[in-house]
């Protein structure tokens, strides 16, 4: 039974998810009996609203429908935009992540701070000091690890100034949604 590789899927939907103004992120291909599932991943600057999701659901779809890579098996499309787990790999992640609060590994230590201005190769990060917030500047090549932080409460105003505040688009910490999800059946011919 003929299921796509992922670097297949990335090859045919790479180019019309960002004709559609979104960064494709990542894609999992699993094999479950005669059912396969395909889990595509997908973000922007501005973010991933539901509607979008189901939009986008259905461009993919159409995608995967039009090629025999999947012969007559049934498979389950899942888009969904990433969660605050993902690991911040990607200028264009920093640069998204702006005002949220970050663990980060360097070579020597771990800096918990928010996250600030992305400008040549570095961040700036937001930390705490005995006279208050004060900004810290980290290389990118420098970063064995960096993950978001769940934030149950509001940022600290001096803080979320100080790291440029929150782009445009993007939703504020301490209001953060679950994931948007749709699951979309589809097969090929």
């Amino acid at each position: 039974m003929p299921v796509p590789s992922r670097e297949r899927v990335i090859e045919l939907l790479a180019d019309p998810i960002g004709r559609e103004g979104y960064d494709l992120e990542d894609v999992t291909v699993t094999l479950a009996g005669r059912h396969s599932s395909v889990r595509v991943m997908v973000d922007s600057d501005t973010g991933l609203e539901l509607d979008e999701v189901a939009r986008l659901s259905h461009v993919i779809s159409e995608v995967l429908d039009s090629v025999s890579d999947f012969g007559e098996s049934p498979y389950t499309l899942e888009v969904t935009s990433p969660g605050i787990d993902r690991p911040l790999t990607e200028e264009r992640h920093w640069r998204r992540a702006q005002g949220r609060k970050v663990l980060i590994e360097l070579a020597e230590e771990s800096v918990t701070g928010r996250v600030g201005q992305l400008a040549d190769g570095g961040v700036d990060v937001v930390v705490k000091a005995k006279g208050g917030p004060v900004v810290r500047r980290v290389e990118l090549e420098d970063v064995r690890k960096a993950v978001v932080q769940v934030e149950f409460s509001r940022p600290d105003a001096k803080e979320l100034e100080l790291a440029g505040g929150i782009p445009e688009g993007r939703v504020a910490p301490a209001d953060v949604e679950a994931s948007n999800e749709v699951n979309e059946e589809g097969s090929d011919k």
